[in-house]
């Protein structure tokens, strides 16, 4: 008997938003009353991003689009930011799944979960913020093209770039220092599904732009620290202690987040050790990690 596992149960669909279609990934049971979360990618990634957290949730439905601007929606129109991002979501929700989920959000994709819950709370039972969600710590009186550079650097300037074929575009990923202990086949495939056009014209398929207008709607927008104020649901934070390029310096730094915690009642924090910001959801050990903090959300613990 061949045993069944969520990367068998890949399948995707379109969902009617402003604009055109947003185009979904869901992995698991196919039953819409399973245990189901929404999985809600970062600012330049794309659904597979995911992949390894399905794996180590084999009876989990999983619902992940593909963003505004991002993997094969990327030709949906602004605005950008994070309430046009929960008005898609919600949309996805409406389509997709019965009652309230467990919204699980990686970097930006934590942001725009906060404001789903804030301005769908129907749709929201609990969130998982894996390494964002909390504002960042960037400097005052940075620009916007500043603040890009300073938080995302060769992420956002990767998605001018142009790559002759797949394989170049494999390549330059292979030498990013966030995967030089945790290449797989799952960072093989998300890597092949973040290309459009044609050889030798390769593009990634986040579009800029797309980039540009919600990192500046994370520091500028009302949107999330109104979420903030208001929030009603439980939380955990998970936070990797390595930054975008594995580097010691992280996204948050220690003790940053208690912070937050002590300020909001219904919000927890745990530190994954041994990741980065792209392993706490693409790497064994991450997955692994995100997977524990969805089974507790998913029993109400």
């Amino acid at each position: 008997m061949t045993q069944t596992t969520n990367q068998d149960t890949y399948r995707t669909v379109d969902v009617a938003v402003r604009g055109g279609t947003l185009h979904t990934a869901l992995w698991g049971p196919e039953d819409p009353d399973a245990p189901t979360i929404l999985a809600v990618h970062g600012v330049t990634a794309s659904h597979k991003a995911w992949a390894p957290v399905a794996a180590a949730l084999p009876e989990v439905r999983i619902i992940a689009p593909d963003l505004r601007g991002r993997g094969r929606s990327n030709s949906l129109p602004g605005p950008y930011g994070m309430p046009s991002h929960a008005e898609d979501l919600a949309a996805v929700l409406a389509e997709l799944a019965p009652g309230p989920v467990v919204v699980v959000g990686h970097s930006m994709g934590g942001f725009a979960s906060l404001v789903l819950a804030n301005r769908f709370p129907e749709r929201v039972r609990s969130l998982v913020l894996v390494d964002g969600g909390l504002p960042l710590q960037v400097p005052e009186g940075l620009s916007d093209e500043e603040i890009i550079s300073s938080v995302l650097g060769p992420a956002a300037q990767r998605l001018n770039a142009t790559f002759p074929s797949r394989e170049v575009y494999r390549s330059f990923w292979r030498q990013h220092p966030a995967f030089s202990a945790d290449w797989s086949p799952f960072v093989d495939a998300y890597v092949d599904y973040d290309l459009t056009g044609e050889e030798p014209e390769l593009r990634p398929a986040t579009r800029y732009e797309a980039m540009a207008e919600d990192t500046a709607d994370l520091h500028r927008g009302a949107s999330l620290l109104k979420a903030l104020d208001e929030l009603a649901v439980d939380a955990v934070v998970l936070r990797a202690p390595r930054g975008l390029l594995n580097e010691p310096t992280a996204l948050y730094a220690p003790g940053y987040l208690e912070g937050w915690a002590e300020k909001l009642p219904g919000l927890r924090v745990r530190e994954v050790p041994d990741v980065n910001h792209y392993t706490i959801v693409m790497g064994d050990a991450g997955a692994a990690a995100v997977a524990v903090s969805v089974r507790e959300a998913l029993a109400g613990s």
